[in-house]
């Protein structure tokens, strides 16, 4: 199939995982078209099954705002018509489930038909779909949607209960390869963070408020008062200045290190022994996933998809958002016991199997070959 793969470029989960299943598309025999306004970040490798068209937005006085989703429907239909692209698969509803219906349409008038398969991540549903501004375009784009999926049963059950949404709704969860979580390197480099008495604490997001990125600072707080610890957070945000000016009150400046954006996850939790993610909200919880996969347990709120993902008591512990106290206590239970820290971090990979890559593509694939189907009979 030719595929046509809509997306933010960015670090965010959503971008990540799109990117992620395109290459794995790829791999598989499949035509991948990226289309979007920069190559994504974890895009390294383009050829023969692989391109990326970038989305150009021409600067005019006259727009207060200059209309993304005008261009991006343009590009869409020039590249379909190009390269015979045969599916969009879109990963947002706003402004991209948007954009491709208005591209369906144009192309409609030269007697094209490319169905578009749309999957929600969790922002465009709980965060700025659900705005009354926002809403009747979202519920529109989902519902002529040729089909929809969500990376969770959480999101999904948010998608129904905000929305008057018709059309079915697949889950598909968010997934690694979890090959590339075998880490060998033989320059792990945990030396250079921490000496072999600390425990290193991670967490990695993009830091803003719906991450309660003090409550990581506090739950780290709390930690290395008991045991010899280090805490490494990843990202960028808005919420990062207010975290280094906390760590300065509360005199553990020396102990955090904040990294910024990274390409080098996997370096990171190579040497990471707990994974902190007390998020308000996560349709997922993509990092917590891939930490996982690294065999780091992870402390975690429960709420959204998380339970999905982490298991209570077994790849981690689940707690309520905000209870900073027992998160802290259930961090401290792993940390505290080498023999416990070790079982917890056999059970996290083991975990992280249940969303292996090569599960999960699969079921995508079947869903642009079902849904082709359908439009072959309607057209």
């Amino acid at each position: 199939m030719k595929i046509g793969i809509v997306c933010y470029p960015t670090f965010g989960g959503s971008g990540v995982v799109a990117t992620e299943l395109g290459l794995e598309l790829s791999k598989r025999g499949h035509e991948i078209h990226f289309i979007t306004y920069n190559q994504p970040v974890r895009l390294e490798l383009l050829g023969n099954n692989v391109h990326f068209h970038e989305v150009n937005v021409p600067e005019y006085p006259l727009f207060h705002y200059q209309p993304y989703e005008l261009a991006l429907s343009s590009k869409l239909v020039d590249m379909v018509k190009l390269h015979n692209i045969e599916v969009l698969h879109v990963h947002y509803a706003i402004p991209h489930a948007y954009a491709a219906y208005m591209a369906q349409k144009m192309l409609r008038e030269d007697n094209i038909y490319v169905p578009i398969v749309t999957t929600l991540h969790g922002t465009d549903i709980t965060l700025v779909g659900s705005h009354p501004f926002y809403k009747p375009a979202v519920t529109f784009s989902i519902n002529k949607s040729d089909a929809v999926t969500a990376v969770s049963q959480s999101l999904k059950d948010d998608t129904l209960r905000l929305f008057d949404i018709k059309n079915d709704i697949n889950v598909v969860t968010n997934f690694i390869d979890i090959n590339k979580f075998n880490h060998d390197f033989t320059d792990c480099q945990r030396a250079m963070m921490a000496t072999d008495d600390e425990k290193i604490i991670t967490h990695i997001s993009n830091m803003r408020e719906v991450k309660r990125i003090p409550d990581v600072i506090n739950i780290f707080y709390n930690i290395q008062k008991e045991i010899p610890a280090k805490l490494m957070m990843v990202g960028e945000g808005p919420e990062r200045e207010p975290a280094e000016r906390l760590c300065q009150k509360l005199g553990i400046s020396d102990k955090v290190v904040f990294f910024g954006n990274s390409n080098e996850i996997d370096r990171i939790l190579c040497f990471s022994d707990l994974f902190l993610l007390p998020s308000k909200t996560e349709s997922f919880g993509l990092s917590a996933l891939e930490a996982m996969a690294s065999g780091v347990p992870v402390i975690s709120s429960n709420t959204g998809g998380i339970p999905e993902v982490n298991k209570e008591g077994f790849s981690g512990f689940l707690s309520n958002v905000g209870d900073v106290e027992a998160m802290s206590k259930n961090a401290l239970h792993i940390l505290k016991s080498e023999a416990v820290l070790k079982q917890f971090k056999t059970n996290a990979k083991l975990q992280a199997k249940n969303f292996d890559i090569h599960q999960i593509v699969p079921k995508y694939e079947a869903i642009y070959q079902d849904t082709l189907n359908k439009c072959q009979v309607l057209n």
